[in-house]
Protein backbone atom coordinates (compact mmCIF):
# COMPACT_ATOMS: atom_id res chain seq x y z
CA UNK A 1 0.00 0.00 0.00
CA UNK A 2 2.90 2.32 0.72
CA UNK A 3 4.59 1.63 -2.50
CA UNK A 4 1.27 2.58 -4.31
CA UNK A 5 1.34 6.12 -2.29
CA UNK A 6 5.19 6.27 -3.48
CA UNK A 7 4.23 5.92 -7.44
CA UNK A 8 1.22 8.64 -6.88
CA UNK A 9 3.07 11.42 -5.27
CA UNK A 10 6.15 10.59 -7.82
CA UNK A 11 3.68 10.78 -10.97
CA UNK A 12 3.46 14.84 -11.10
CA UNK A 13 0.35 15.06 -13.24
CA UNK A 14 -1.41 12.32 -10.78
CA UNK A 15 -0.83 14.04 -7.78
CA UNK A 16 -1.57 17.37 -9.20
CA UNK A 17 -5.32 15.96 -10.13
CA UNK A 18 -5.87 14.63 -6.27
CA UNK A 19 -5.09 17.99 -5.18
CA UNK A 20 -7.83 19.09 -7.82
CA UNK A 21 -10.47 17.04 -6.74
CA UNK A 22 -9.74 17.59 -3.37
CA UNK A 23 -9.92 21.44 -3.26
CA UNK A 24 -13.17 21.03 -5.57
CA UNK A 25 -14.60 19.30 -2.65
CA UNK A 26 -13.61 21.60 0.11
CA UNK A 27 -15.28 24.05 -2.13
CA UNK A 28 -18.68 22.03 -1.99
CA UNK A 29 -18.61 21.58 1.93
CA UNK A 30 -17.78 25.46 1.98
CA UNK A 31 -21.34 26.04 -0.21
CA UNK A 32 -23.04 23.26 1.72
CA UNK A 33 -22.61 25.56 5.02
CA UNK A 34 -23.68 28.85 3.38
CA UNK A 35 -27.49 28.52 4.66
CA UNK A 36 -30.66 30.57 2.84
CA UNK A 37 -31.32 34.12 5.00
CA UNK A 38 -34.06 33.24 7.26
CA UNK A 39 -33.58 30.15 8.32
CA UNK A 40 -33.50 28.48 11.69
CA UNK A 41 -30.97 25.96 10.95
CA UNK A 42 -30.83 23.59 14.67
CA UNK A 43 -33.90 22.99 14.48
CA UNK A 44 -34.23 22.18 11.02
CA UNK A 45 -31.26 19.83 11.83
CA UNK A 46 -33.09 18.46 14.15
CA UNK A 47 -36.23 18.15 12.27
CA UNK A 48 -34.11 16.17 9.79
CA UNK A 49 -32.85 13.56 12.54
CA UNK A 50 -36.24 12.78 13.08
CA UNK A 51 -37.69 11.92 9.32
CA UNK A 52 -36.30 9.23 7.67
CA UNK A 53 -37.28 9.96 4.08
CA UNK A 54 -35.93 13.53 4.38
CA UNK A 55 -32.75 12.17 6.27
CA UNK A 56 -32.08 9.92 2.59
CA UNK A 57 -32.73 12.91 0.52
CA UNK A 58 -30.19 14.54 2.86
CA UNK A 59 -27.73 12.09 1.99
CA UNK A 60 -28.15 12.82 -1.73
CA UNK A 61 -27.88 16.47 -1.48
CA UNK A 62 -24.44 15.88 0.51
CA UNK A 63 -25.91 17.25 3.80
CA UNK A 64 -26.65 20.54 2.10
CA UNK A 65 -30.60 20.40 2.62
CA UNK A 66 -30.33 20.22 6.41
CA UNK A 67 -28.28 23.51 6.64
CA UNK A 68 -30.82 24.87 3.93
CA UNK A 69 -27.72 26.06 2.22
CA UNK A 70 -27.42 27.22 -1.57
CA UNK A 71 -26.77 23.96 -2.50
CA UNK A 72 -29.52 22.21 -0.68
CA UNK A 73 -30.42 20.27 -3.25
CA UNK A 74 -27.39 18.90 -4.23
CA UNK A 75 -27.15 17.09 -7.53
CA UNK A 76 -30.64 15.82 -6.95
CA UNK A 77 -32.02 17.21 -10.21
CA UNK A 78 -29.33 16.35 -12.38
CA UNK A 79 -29.54 12.48 -11.18
CA UNK A 80 -33.48 13.06 -11.87
CA UNK A 81 -32.51 14.56 -15.31
CA UNK A 82 -30.31 11.76 -16.43
CA UNK A 83 -33.00 9.35 -15.29
CA UNK A 84 -35.64 10.67 -17.42
CA UNK A 85 -33.09 11.22 -20.45
CA UNK A 86 -32.22 7.79 -20.16
CA UNK A 87 -35.85 6.56 -20.04
CA UNK A 88 -36.96 8.94 -23.27
CA UNK A 89 -33.68 7.58 -25.58
CA UNK A 90 -35.65 4.20 -24.93
CA UNK A 91 -38.91 5.60 -25.67
CA UNK A 92 -38.14 7.99 -28.54
CA UNK A 93 -36.93 7.01 -32.24
CA UNK A 94 -35.17 10.20 -32.79
CA UNK A 95 -33.03 9.93 -29.54
CA UNK A 96 -32.20 6.58 -29.64
CA UNK A 97 -30.81 7.16 -32.68
CA UNK A 98 -29.19 10.10 -31.75
CA UNK A 99 -27.26 8.18 -28.75
CA UNK A 100 -25.96 5.90 -31.76
CA UNK A 101 -23.89 8.99 -33.79
CA UNK A 102 -20.25 9.50 -33.02
CA UNK A 103 -20.90 12.95 -30.96
CA UNK A 104 -24.32 11.70 -29.61
CA UNK A 105 -24.00 11.25 -26.34
CA UNK A 106 -22.52 14.70 -25.79
CA UNK A 107 -25.52 16.28 -27.29
CA UNK A 108 -27.70 14.11 -24.91
CA UNK A 109 -25.65 15.43 -21.72
CA UNK A 110 -26.12 19.14 -23.10
CA UNK A 111 -29.76 18.09 -22.91
CA UNK A 112 -29.74 16.81 -19.50
CA UNK A 113 -28.20 19.92 -17.86
CA UNK A 114 -31.03 22.21 -19.37
CA UNK A 115 -33.06 19.71 -18.34
CA UNK A 116 -31.66 20.30 -14.53
CA UNK A 117 -32.76 23.80 -14.38
CA UNK A 118 -36.53 23.66 -14.40
CA UNK A 119 -35.99 20.27 -12.20
CA UNK A 120 -33.93 22.26 -9.76
CA UNK A 121 -36.11 24.89 -9.36
CA UNK A 122 -39.84 23.22 -8.64
CA UNK A 123 -37.60 20.76 -6.36
CA UNK A 124 -36.50 24.35 -5.03
CA UNK A 125 -40.29 25.20 -5.00
CA UNK A 126 -41.61 22.10 -3.36
CA UNK A 127 -39.07 21.80 -0.69
CA UNK A 128 -39.38 25.00 1.16
CA UNK A 129 -42.88 24.86 0.18
CA UNK A 130 -42.85 21.47 2.36
CA UNK A 131 -40.78 22.79 5.43
CA UNK A 132 -43.17 25.53 5.93
CA UNK A 133 -46.06 23.53 6.07
CA UNK A 134 -44.40 21.14 8.83
CA UNK A 135 -45.21 23.84 11.55
CA UNK A 136 -41.62 23.72 12.81
CA UNK A 137 -40.94 27.58 12.51
CA UNK A 138 -38.12 26.50 9.96
CA UNK A 139 -38.76 29.25 7.78
CA UNK A 140 -39.92 32.71 8.27
CA UNK A 141 -42.51 33.85 5.48
CA UNK A 142 -41.19 34.97 2.45
CA UNK A 143 -41.93 37.93 -0.09
CA UNK A 144 -42.65 37.36 -3.73
CA UNK A 145 -39.19 38.65 -4.55
CA UNK A 146 -37.36 36.42 -1.39
CA UNK A 147 -39.14 33.85 -3.14
CA UNK A 148 -37.31 34.22 -6.68
CA UNK A 149 -34.40 34.96 -5.23
CA UNK A 150 -34.54 31.37 -2.66
CA UNK A 151 -35.18 29.79 -6.04
CA UNK A 152 -32.46 30.94 -8.08
CA UNK A 153 -30.51 30.42 -5.49
CA UNK A 154 -30.86 27.25 -4.53
CA UNK A 155 -30.87 26.33 -8.81
CA UNK A 156 -27.38 28.02 -9.18
CA UNK A 157 -26.49 25.87 -6.32
CA UNK A 158 -27.18 22.53 -8.45
CA UNK A 159 -25.57 24.29 -11.70
CA UNK A 160 -22.59 24.52 -9.94
CA UNK A 161 -21.97 21.32 -8.46
CA UNK A 162 -23.19 19.88 -11.91
CA UNK A 163 -19.66 21.82 -12.72
CA UNK A 164 -17.67 20.71 -10.23
CA UNK A 165 -18.64 17.29 -10.46
CA UNK A 166 -17.96 17.81 -14.62
CA UNK A 167 -14.70 19.29 -14.06
CA UNK A 168 -13.79 16.26 -11.01
CA UNK A 169 -14.76 13.35 -14.12
CA UNK A 170 -12.41 14.67 -16.28
CA UNK A 171 -9.56 14.37 -14.05
CA UNK A 172 -10.60 10.52 -13.57
CA UNK A 173 -10.54 10.34 -10.26
CA UNK A 174 -14.00 8.50 -9.71
CA UNK A 175 -17.04 9.59 -11.01
CA UNK A 176 -17.78 13.48 -9.59
CA UNK A 177 -21.05 13.19 -9.00
CA UNK A 178 -20.73 10.10 -7.14
CA UNK A 179 -17.91 11.70 -5.30
CA UNK A 180 -20.01 14.71 -4.35
CA UNK A 181 -22.34 12.46 -2.72
CA UNK A 182 -19.22 10.70 -0.97
CA UNK A 183 -18.04 13.90 0.51
CA UNK A 184 -21.26 14.89 1.98
CA UNK A 185 -21.45 11.36 3.68
CA UNK A 186 -18.15 11.20 5.24
CA UNK A 187 -18.35 15.17 6.25
CA UNK A 188 -21.26 14.01 8.70
CA UNK A 189 -19.52 11.17 10.61
CA UNK A 190 -17.78 13.42 12.82
CA UNK A 191 -20.64 15.08 13.97
CA UNK A 192 -22.76 11.60 14.20
CA UNK A 193 -19.80 10.39 16.59
CA UNK A 194 -19.64 12.69 18.63
CA UNK A 195 -23.01 13.30 19.24
CA UNK A 196 -22.75 9.14 20.17
CA UNK A 197 -19.67 9.82 22.56
CA UNK A 198 -21.68 12.44 24.33
CA UNK A 199 -24.66 10.00 25.45
CA UNK A 200 -22.75 6.90 25.78
CA UNK A 201 -22.78 5.22 29.27
CA UNK A 202 -21.15 1.68 29.90
CA UNK A 203 -24.70 0.47 30.26
CA UNK A 204 -24.72 0.51 25.91
CA UNK A 205 -21.43 -0.41 25.74
CA UNK A 206 -23.03 -4.23 24.39
CA UNK A 207 -25.25 -2.04 21.82
CA UNK A 208 -21.88 -0.38 20.88
CA UNK A 209 -20.12 -3.92 20.19
CA UNK A 210 -23.18 -5.06 18.36
CA UNK A 211 -23.38 -2.22 15.79
CA UNK A 212 -19.83 -2.01 15.52
CA UNK A 213 -20.30 -5.83 14.55
CA UNK A 214 -23.45 -4.89 11.83
CA UNK A 215 -21.35 -2.22 10.15
CA UNK A 216 -18.36 -4.52 9.65
CA UNK A 217 -20.52 -7.35 8.18
CA UNK A 218 -22.63 -4.66 5.74
CA UNK A 219 -19.13 -3.47 4.49
CA UNK A 220 -17.80 -6.99 3.49
CA UNK A 221 -21.33 -7.65 2.16
CA UNK A 222 -21.67 -4.39 0.26
CA UNK A 223 -17.79 -5.21 -1.21
CA UNK A 224 -18.54 -8.59 -2.45
CA UNK A 225 -21.64 -7.86 -3.89
CA UNK A 226 -20.57 -4.65 -5.66
CA UNK A 227 -17.61 -6.72 -7.24
CA UNK A 228 -19.45 -9.44 -7.48
CA UNK A 229 -19.93 -10.15 -11.20
CA UNK A 230 -20.92 -13.83 -13.39
CA UNK A 231 -18.10 -14.03 -16.28
CA UNK A 232 -19.63 -15.22 -19.72
CA UNK A 233 -17.00 -16.90 -21.58
CA UNK A 234 -16.72 -15.52 -25.14
CA UNK A 235 -14.81 -16.37 -27.83
CA UNK A 236 -13.45 -14.79 -30.97
CA UNK A 237 -12.88 -16.73 -34.37
CA UNK A 238 -10.47 -16.12 -36.35
CA UNK A 239 -9.76 -14.26 -39.39
CA UNK A 240 -7.16 -13.57 -41.70
CA UNK A 241 -6.54 -10.55 -43.37
CA UNK A 242 -3.55 -10.77 -45.90
CA UNK A 243 -0.92 -12.05 -44.50
CA UNK A 244 -2.00 -11.62 -41.03
CA UNK A 245 -4.33 -14.03 -38.62
CA UNK A 246 -6.55 -11.99 -36.14
CA UNK A 247 -8.31 -13.24 -33.63
CA UNK A 248 -8.39 -16.81 -32.22
CA UNK A 249 -8.52 -14.91 -28.42
CA UNK A 250 -10.78 -16.26 -25.52
CA UNK A 251 -11.92 -13.95 -23.18
CA UNK A 252 -15.30 -13.23 -20.87
CA UNK A 253 -18.34 -10.79 -20.37
CA UNK A 254 -18.37 -9.87 -17.05
CA UNK A 255 -22.03 -9.39 -15.60
CA UNK A 256 -22.50 -7.72 -13.06
CA UNK A 257 -24.36 -8.50 -9.77
CA UNK A 258 -25.84 -5.15 -8.84
CA UNK A 259 -25.69 -3.48 -12.60
CA UNK A 260 -28.52 -0.67 -11.66
CA UNK A 261 -26.12 0.93 -8.68
CA UNK A 262 -27.77 3.05 -6.02
CA UNK A 263 -30.12 4.53 -8.87
CA UNK A 264 -33.36 2.09 -7.94
CA UNK A 265 -33.13 3.74 -4.09
CA UNK A 266 -33.42 6.90 -5.35
CA UNK A 267 -36.46 6.12 -7.49
CA UNK A 268 -37.75 4.73 -4.29
CA UNK A 269 -36.71 7.66 -2.35
CA UNK A 270 -38.40 10.02 -5.24
CA UNK A 271 -41.64 8.08 -5.25
CA UNK A 272 -42.30 7.32 -1.63
CA UNK A 273 -41.84 10.97 -1.09
CA UNK A 274 -44.60 12.23 -2.86
CA UNK A 275 -48.09 10.85 -1.30
CA UNK A 276 -47.14 12.19 1.64
CA UNK A 277 -45.48 15.57 0.14
CA UNK A 278 -49.00 16.01 -1.38
CA UNK A 279 -50.93 14.71 1.59
CA UNK A 280 -49.21 18.01 4.07
CA UNK A 281 -51.11 20.49 1.55
CA UNK A 282 -54.08 19.10 2.26
CA UNK A 283 -54.32 18.43 6.44
CA UNK A 284 -55.81 22.17 6.80
CA UNK A 285 -58.42 21.95 4.05
CA UNK A 286 -61.52 22.54 5.26
CA UNK A 287 -63.75 19.86 3.98
CA UNK A 288 -63.65 17.58 6.49
CA UNK A 289 -62.98 13.75 4.67
CA UNK A 290 -59.62 15.45 2.72
CA UNK A 291 -57.85 16.48 5.96
CA UNK A 292 -58.64 13.36 7.87
CA UNK A 293 -57.39 11.39 4.35
CA UNK A 294 -54.64 13.72 4.60
CA UNK A 295 -53.64 13.30 8.05
CA UNK A 296 -54.18 8.76 7.51
CA UNK A 297 -51.83 9.15 4.98
CA UNK A 298 -48.84 10.88 6.53
CA UNK A 299 -49.50 9.30 9.88
CA UNK A 300 -49.11 5.74 7.25
CA UNK A 301 -46.12 6.77 6.19
CA UNK A 302 -44.47 7.51 9.70
CA UNK A 303 -45.33 4.14 10.64
CA UNK A 304 -42.12 2.50 10.33
CA UNK A 305 -43.57 -0.96 9.65
CA UNK A 306 -45.26 0.41 6.56
CA UNK A 307 -42.78 2.63 5.29
CA UNK A 308 -39.90 -0.14 5.52
CA UNK A 309 -42.44 -2.70 3.72
CA UNK A 310 -42.78 -0.14 0.79
CA UNK A 311 -39.75 0.88 1.26
CA UNK A 312 -38.07 -2.57 0.38
CA UNK A 313 -40.71 -3.37 -2.64
CA UNK A 314 -40.29 -0.55 -4.11
CA UNK A 315 -36.10 -1.11 -4.51
CA UNK A 316 -36.75 -4.50 -4.96
CA UNK A 317 -38.93 -3.92 -8.34
CA UNK A 318 -36.66 -0.84 -9.74
CA UNK A 319 -33.64 -2.58 -9.99
CA UNK A 320 -35.65 -5.33 -12.43
CA UNK A 321 -36.59 -1.84 -13.95
CA UNK A 322 -33.30 0.20 -13.93
CA UNK A 323 -31.63 -2.97 -15.48
CA UNK A 324 -33.67 -3.98 -17.86
CA UNK A 325 -33.38 0.43 -19.13
CA UNK A 326 -29.41 -0.09 -18.61
CA UNK A 327 -28.99 -3.50 -20.10
CA UNK A 328 -29.36 -4.29 -23.71
CA UNK A 329 -28.63 -8.32 -24.09
CA UNK A 330 -29.78 -7.69 -28.08
CA UNK A 331 -27.32 -5.00 -28.53
CA UNK A 332 -24.60 -7.25 -26.52
CA UNK A 333 -25.61 -9.70 -29.00
CA UNK A 334 -25.18 -7.93 -32.07
CA UNK A 335 -21.60 -6.15 -30.98
CA UNK A 336 -20.43 -9.66 -30.05
CA UNK A 337 -21.37 -11.26 -34.19
CA UNK A 338 -19.87 -8.10 -35.67
CA UNK A 339 -16.90 -8.51 -34.03
CA UNK A 340 -16.66 -12.31 -34.72
CA UNK A 341 -17.22 -13.17 -31.26
CA UNK A 342 -19.56 -16.07 -29.73
CA UNK A 343 -20.55 -17.60 -26.19
CA UNK A 344 -19.23 -21.44 -26.39
CA UNK A 345 -22.51 -23.28 -27.17
CA UNK A 346 -24.75 -20.64 -27.71
CA UNK A 347 -25.45 -19.58 -31.63
CA UNK A 348 -25.15 -16.07 -32.26
CA UNK A 349 -27.60 -13.17 -32.94
CA UNK A 350 -30.73 -14.09 -31.19
CA UNK A 351 -29.94 -17.15 -29.34
CA UNK A 352 -27.31 -15.31 -27.53
CA UNK A 353 -29.31 -11.84 -26.24
CA UNK A 354 -31.57 -14.50 -24.82
CA UNK A 355 -29.10 -16.93 -22.96
CA UNK A 356 -28.09 -12.91 -21.95
CA UNK A 357 -31.20 -11.86 -20.32
CA UNK A 358 -31.73 -15.30 -18.74
CA UNK A 359 -28.47 -15.37 -17.34
CA UNK A 360 -29.00 -11.68 -16.05
CA UNK A 361 -32.59 -12.68 -14.61
CA UNK A 362 -30.53 -15.35 -12.43
CA UNK A 363 -28.29 -12.96 -10.40
CA UNK A 364 -30.35 -9.88 -10.88
CA UNK A 365 -32.47 -11.64 -7.79
CA UNK A 366 -29.32 -11.63 -5.63
CA UNK A 367 -28.49 -7.39 -6.63
CA UNK A 368 -32.21 -6.77 -6.05
CA UNK A 369 -32.43 -8.55 -2.76
CA UNK A 370 -29.31 -6.60 -1.78
CA UNK A 371 -30.25 -3.35 -2.58
CA UNK A 372 -33.73 -3.68 -0.51
CA UNK A 373 -32.11 -4.84 2.58
CA UNK A 374 -29.69 -2.46 2.52
CA UNK A 375 -32.20 0.56 1.49
CA UNK A 376 -34.25 -0.98 4.94
CA UNK A 377 -31.18 -1.45 7.27
CA UNK A 378 -31.21 1.50 9.02
CA UNK A 379 -34.58 0.74 10.16
CA UNK A 380 -33.98 -2.77 11.21
CA UNK A 381 -30.73 -2.23 13.28
CA UNK A 382 -32.32 1.35 15.16
CA UNK A 383 -34.54 -1.37 17.23
CA UNK A 384 -31.94 -3.73 17.75
CA UNK A 385 -29.28 -1.80 19.22
CA UNK A 386 -31.41 1.08 20.80
CA UNK A 387 -29.23 3.87 18.87
CA UNK A 388 -30.48 6.85 17.25
CA UNK A 389 -27.53 9.02 16.88
CA UNK A 390 -25.40 6.97 15.17
CA UNK A 391 -27.61 4.81 12.76
CA UNK A 392 -25.68 3.05 10.32
CA UNK A 393 -27.03 3.95 6.79
CA UNK A 394 -26.96 1.05 4.42
CA UNK A 395 -27.04 3.48 1.45
CA UNK A 396 -24.54 5.66 2.63
CA UNK A 397 -22.16 2.43 2.99
CA UNK A 398 -23.08 1.00 -0.04
CA UNK A 399 -22.35 4.72 -1.78
CA UNK A 400 -18.85 4.89 0.16
CA UNK A 401 -17.90 1.83 -0.56
CA UNK A 402 -18.39 1.72 -4.27
CA UNK A 403 -16.87 4.85 -4.55
CA UNK A 404 -13.98 4.24 -2.80
CA UNK A 405 -13.38 0.84 -5.29
CA UNK A 406 -13.89 2.97 -7.97
CA UNK A 407 -11.41 5.74 -7.21
CA UNK A 408 -8.98 2.92 -6.58
CA UNK A 409 -9.58 1.55 -9.60
CA UNK A 410 -9.13 4.19 -11.89
CA UNK A 411 -5.74 5.40 -9.87
CA UNK A 412 -4.35 1.67 -10.67
CA UNK A 413 -5.04 2.11 -14.26
CA UNK A 414 -3.55 5.69 -14.43
CA UNK A 415 -0.76 3.99 -12.99
CA UNK A 416 -0.71 0.77 -15.27
CA UNK A 417 -0.90 3.29 -18.11
CA UNK A 418 1.78 5.58 -17.00
CA UNK A 419 3.94 1.69 -16.67
CA UNK A 420 3.31 1.52 -20.38
CA UNK A 421 4.48 4.76 -21.36
CA UNK A 422 7.47 3.83 -19.86
CA UNK A 423 7.99 0.95 -21.54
Amino acid sequence: MWEKFRQIWKTKDLRKNIFFVLMMLVVFRIAAHIPIPGIDVQNLKDFFSQNQILGLLNIFSGGGLENFSVVMLGVGPYITASIILQLLTMIVPSLEALSKEPNGQQTINRYTRYLTLPLAALQGYSFITLLQRQGGNFISALTGSQWLIAIITVTAGTVLLMWLGELISEKKIGNGISLLIFAGIVAGLPAAFQRTVAIFDSSQALNMLFFIAIALVTVIVVVIITEGQRNVPVNYAKRVRGNRMYGGVNTHLPLRVNLAGVIPIIFAISLILIPPMIAQFFMGATTAWIAVGAKFIVDLFQNQIFYGLIYFILVFAFTYFYTYVVFHPHQIAENLQKQGGFIPGIRPGRHTAEYLQATVNKILLAGALFLGLIAVLPIVVQPLTGMTSLAIGGTSLLIVVSVVIDIVKQIDAQLTMRDYDGL
